[in-house]
């Protein structure tokens, strides 16, 4: 299997048990009576069941999206005075002149 593909099974897994424990977290601390909620019903399992995959989706995007926009750092940051500087032109404040009509 490609290193590639490897590295995104491997961040959306990561983003599906973060989600698995925000999940559990959720029902623990009965959030908004979510998890009396859930145990009180004879469908509970199915609600936390696509609860649990629709944050999974979520989360995993997320990761995955944060892992691939952070391939291109650098993991130590380039030394001082290596680069080449460019001189940034001064700001000025300047009011716009502003025509009012009537109608």
């Amino acid at each position: 299997m490609p290193i590639l593909v490897r590295f995104l099974i491997r961040h959306a897994l990561i983003g599906f048990a973060v989600a698995f424990v925000f999940v559990g977290a959720l029902l623990a601390f009965d959030v908004a009576r979510l998890g009396t909620l859930v145990w009180a019903s004879s469908t509970g399992g199915i609600a936390v069941a696509a609860l649990t995959f629709a944050l999974g989706l979520t989360f995993g995007s997320v990761q995955m999206g944060v892992a691939v926009m952070l391939l291109g750092e650098d993991a130590d940051p380039p030394a001082r005075g290596g680069g080449r500087r460019m001189a940034l032109a001064p700001l000025v404040h300047r009011l716009a002149p502003v025509v009012a009509r009537r109608r």
